[in-house]
């Protein structure tokens, strides 16, 4: 599996569907990246384990909260769930750009 490279992800959120690029760069069990959306650019780091990368960032708009991502990649698609603070988990899917 590699992770590798630029994706677009959409989450479905109690606010609507929010989309974001995504920039990775693994090594060994760990990646690297920014996230770039509508709520600016952020650098990310996170860790990998088979299929599955895992990462959190905090953001404060529309209000400040932590979101704890975890994914599957599978080839050029990737499948998850993003933890929104104290306001519940939403799904995800993204495809490599």
């Amino acid at each position: 599996m590699s992770a590798d490279g630029n994706w677009k992800i959409t989450m479905n959120t109690p606010m609507g569907a929010r989309t974001m690029d995504v920039a990775i760069a693994t090594s060994s069990d760990a990646f690297g990246g920014k996230i770039d959306s509508e709520m600016g650019t952020q650098e990310l780091t996170g860790k990998i384990d088979g299929d599955t990368l895992t990462w959190s960032t905090d953001i404060t708009n529309p209000m400040p909260m932590t979101l704890e991502f975890t994914v599957k990649v599978d080839g050029d698609k990737m499948t998850g769930k993003c933890k929104l603070g104290t306001f519940g988990i939403s799904d995800l899917a993204g495809e490599r750009a």
